[in-house]
């Protein structure tokens, strides 16, 4: 350790030190007292302006800048294809829960009847991670139920049974999501699992956009995976769930459409959304985030941004076409 390598330190080391040094010491005392003070003002002097300058701009550069923490993200203006913030946008990922949007995708489209009853079994139990589930074994719930609580609580077992009672059983309903992520362009995704458990489901930030703008035009999916809360009867239990997303169970002013959360380990966590902001239909997607908080802190970031761009934007003059400008947020 430094500290105590110091403390073991010769004691002549320390003296042959201090006569190195005797001679500039006596040099700093001898110099004139008014040409430092003098030096000092001048210093000062020529300094305030820039730092006035400084001070002037520094509130609205915080503001202006976006500094994502998100090791992969991507925001798109979903009207006029406008990217506002791209950062690794195509580094292959886990991607954990937000696999159950394509798990959504595809049981919606499958149209099987909402009102069917369904149970969790033994295969639907999370073997991998031994993830907690309160629908136990031999619990039945209708298909949307179990659909709501995958969407908006990331249920691992409701999400495992829904695939499971697909006609051809969850190999079928596995090979319909990859079918799925493959009509749609998802060029770099595979999905393994339909709960996201594995970290073999994997994307990008790119693909998973595409995954969120084809997911909105199912409207189910976004009124399930935006319900702030909802009860459901297991036998003789009522049992609350509440919204993964922190966004949605706020009091704030989100405007959230459609969304999804993931968190692994392996995978970070994850948001993705969309979301409206000045009258401005967004897609974000955040991925691999270490902190809590900070997939939150980044959509927040990128709000903070358009609000600002809207207040500060200039009349346009007649005649004058906009140009769209795009934000690097780090590494693309």
């Amino acid at each position: 350790m430094i500290a105590s390598y110091s403390a073991r330190r010769p004691s002549h080391r320390l003296a042959f030190g201090l006569v190195a040094i005797l001679p500039l010491l006596l040099a700093v005392c001898s110099f004139p007292v008014e040409a430092v003070a003098a030096s000092k003002g001048s210093a000062a002097h020529a300094a305030s302006p820039q730092k006035a300058a400084k001070r002037r701009s520094s509130a609205n550069n915080e503001a202006r800048e976006l500094a994502l923490k998100s090791n992969a993200a991507l925001v798109i203006d979903q009207d006029t294809g406008e990217a506002l913030a791209v950062k690794n946008p195509d580094v292959v990922l886990p991607v954990a829960s937000l696999t159950k949007l394509m798990t959504g995708l595809v049981v919606v489209d499958a149209k099987l009847p909402l009102d069917e009853e369904l149970e969790i079994g033994n295969e639907d139990v999370d073997t991998e991670k031994r993830t907690h589930s309160r629908l136990r074994v031999g619990t039945r719930l209708k298909r949307e139920e179990m659909l709501l609580l995958a969407l908006m609580s990331s249920e691992n077992r409701a999400a495992m049974s829904l695939s499971r009672h697909y006609p051809g059983g969850r190999p079928a309903f596995l090979a319909q999501m990859n079918a799925k992520a493959k009509a749609l362009g998802m060029n770099s995704t595979h999905f393994a699992d339909p709960a996201g458990l594995s970290n073999r489901s994997v994307s990008t930030a790119r693909d998973l956009h595409r995954l969120l703008t084809a997911a909105y035009s199912r409207p189910l999916l976004r009124r399930y995976s935006t319900t702030v809360d909802s009860t459901v009867r297991v036998g003789k239990q009522v049992l609350t769930y509440n919204n993964s997303n922190r966004l949605v169970r706020s009091s704030g002013n989100w405007n959230i459409e459609l969304q999804k959360t993931g968190f692994t380990n392996e995978a970070g966590r994850c948001l993705v959304m969309q979301v409206n902001v000045m009258n401005r239909r967004l897609a974000m997607v955040f991925l691999d985030s270490d902190g809590t908080l900070t997939r939150y802190a980044d959509a927040a970031r990128v709000r903070r941004r358009i609000e600002l761009d809207a207040r500060n934007k200039p009349a346009p003059r007649a005649g004058a076409s906009e140009s769209a400008s795009v934000v690097a947020a780090g590494s693309s």
